[in-house]
Parts: structure tokens; C-alpha cells; sequence
């Protein structure tokens, strides 16, 4: 039985790594599986209460700030939406968006748990009540980074109407997902702040608390076969009027993500496959091995 819940994730992962690069049906499907996958196990991780408020927090922020964004370019830049025109809206906004927010979302502030502290916790000082949210949205717009130019200037996705120096996306766009992003982690840290003394968060297996990190890894290796299988290059041409070579927005994407998305992932999985010990009491240790030398230094050195 255990084996079988471990090879589902597995198996999720692979798909989205070999699939999930492209824009037809099969990767639409893969992503909401993954949304679903994530929603799962955040329920699982951190109890329904605050996954339910996670997702209400997130969607209100993401649709608010998303019809804000097209009706007056603010705080992205000047953009639209051509994907899901036949799906129901939220405003002007198709519906997809707010669950992909929710899921990666969930998955970057997993990982930026990991980064800066040794498990996935409420918030006990002020200084993780900052943090978190900083580093979540950091993560988060990351992976922006990786998918806009695939996603607007080559998939037609979305457009942007000015375009930009980014292979058609302007660097407004990734102010904008920034801002809004650590809006709605630092909300969310903060309802979760006044809860720190219920009990902690069940500690389950590393291999439990991965799934979301090598979910949010592979949502960036994904981008690694489109391009090596690209058969020749295309001159795409953005919202704008200026010219883009496929090869070379496709080459950028894997660069971007070979250095952004894959250290991220690798340092929070490398904290997360620490020992105990090393993960908890490093620093105790060595400030008591400081103590001790200097309680043995005064005792061998005793002043007249």
C-alpha cells in the first residue's frame, strides 16, 4: 500500500517533466492533476482550516489584483488573456488562473520553509512572520520567470500589449507578481501567526514534505524537452510588433531555469534530507561547545 502511494507521486512527476512542457490537452490535464495532487496534500499537511483559508486568500488576492491588471495595466503591465475563452470567468479573468496561483503558491511556500528554517511550521518570531512571505513570493515569481516568455510571446497564452526586453515580457510583469504574490503569503502567515500555539504541523516522512518541492522542480524541467526537440527555429512575433527567435526564448528558458528554479529546489531538498540533528541542533551544539571551551579555559587559567 505504501509503495503504491509513493509510486502515484512518482509517477506524477515524470509526467509532468516529459509532458507538461507543452500546450495541447495532455499537459491542461497533467497540470490540473498536479493542482489537485498539491490541494491534496496540503489538507494532508498543514489540516483543512488553514489549506481552506490558504486557497480563499489566494484566490481573492489572485482575481482581485489579475481584473485590476488587465482593465488598467497595474501592477503588471498592459496584458490580456487569450487562453480559456469558452471557460467561465472571474471577471475578466479565466478560472484556471486562481487554482495554478494556489498550487504553485503552496508548493513555494513549502519550499521557502525549507530555506530558511528546519520544518514546515507556523510562524513563532516576527522574524519568520516576515520572512516566509518574502521568500515564498521570491520562489513563487521564479517560476514566472521560467513559463511568461513560453507562455505569452510562443504559446499566445496571454499577450502583452507593450511588450518588453524579456522576449516580449516587461519586467513590470515580474514586479507585479511579486507584490501581489507576497500579498496574499503575508496574509495567510499572518492568520497563521495567531494560531502558533495550537499544536505544530503532524511531522510526516521527507519523502512526504518532497512532493511539493519536486513538483514545483519538475514544473521547471518540464521546459528541457520542447527545447531539445525543437526541429528548426521559428521567427515569433509578440503583441507588439518585435521579432523573437523560438530557438534562442527556448534556450533562455532552460538557462533561466538551470539557475533559478533547480538551486532553489535542490537547497530545500537538502535541507529537508538533513539529520535531524543537523537540521535542529547544529547551532545549539556549537554555541555549547563555545560555553564549554570557555568555562574549561577559565578553569585552567584561573585569575589570581
Amino acid at each position: 500500500m505504501r509503495s503504491g502511494i509513493s509510486i502515484g507521486p512518482a509517477i506524477l512527476i515524470l509526467l509532468i517533466i516529459l509532458l507538461g512542457g507543452g500546450t495541447g490537452f495532455v499537459a491542461q490535464a497533467i497540470a490540473a492533476i498536479s493542482i489537485a495532487a498539491l490541494s491534496a496534500h496540503s489538507v494532508l499537511a498543514i489540516g483543512w482550516k488553514e489549506a481552506a483559508t490558504f486557497l480563499v486568500v489566494c484566490l481573492f488576492i489572485t482575481f482581485t489584483m489579475e481584473n485590476i491588471g488587465v482593465l488598467t495595466g497595474f501592477p503588471f503591465g498592459r496584458y490580456t488573456f487569450l487562453v480559456g475563452k469558452n471557460l467561465p470567468h472571474i471577471g475578466v479573468i479565466p478560472i484556471i488562473v486562481g487554482p495554478l496561483y494556489f498550487g504553485m503558491g503552496y508548493a513555494s511556500w513549502v519550499i521557502a520553509n525549507f530555506l530558511i528554517g528546519t520544518k514546515v511550521d507556523r510562524p513563532q518570531s516576527h522574524y519568520m512572520l516576515i520572512a516566509i512571505p518574502i521568500i515564498s513570493a521570491f520562489v513563487m515569481t521564479q517560476w514566472d520567470i521560467v513559463i511568461d516568455p513560453s507562455g505569452s510571446t510562443l504559446g499566445r497564452a496571454w499577450i502583452w500589449y507593450d511588450s518588453g526586453g524579456y522576449f516580449g515580457v516587461p519586467i513590470s510583469n515580474f514586479l507585479g507578481w511579486l507584490l501581489v504574490t507576497w500579498v496574499y503569503f503575508q496574509i495567510f502567515e499572518i492568520f497563521i501567526y495567531f494560531r502558533r500555539d495550537l499544536p505544530t504541523y503532524r511531522l510526516s516522512s521527507p519523502l512526504f514534505w518532497a512532493f511539493p518541492v519536486l513538483l514545483y522542480l519538475a514544473a521547471g524541467l518540464c521546459h528541457i524537452i520542447p527545447f531539445l526537440t525543437a526541429a528548426s527555429d521559428t521567427r515569433l512575433v509578440d503583441a507588439a510588433g518585435r521579432a523573437w527567435s523560438e530557438r534562442a526564448l527556448q534556450e533562455t528558458t532552460v538557462v533561466v531555469m538551470l539557475f533559478t528554479m533547480l538551486p532553489t529546489s535542490l537547497l530545500a531538498l537538502l535541507r529537508l534530507a538533513a539529520p535531524s540533528s543537523d537540521r535542529h541542533g547544529k547551532r545549539i551544539m556549537t554555541e555549547g561547545s563555545v560555553r564549554t571551551r570557555n568555562h574549561n579555559t577559565t578553569n585552567d587559567n584561573p585569575l589570581p
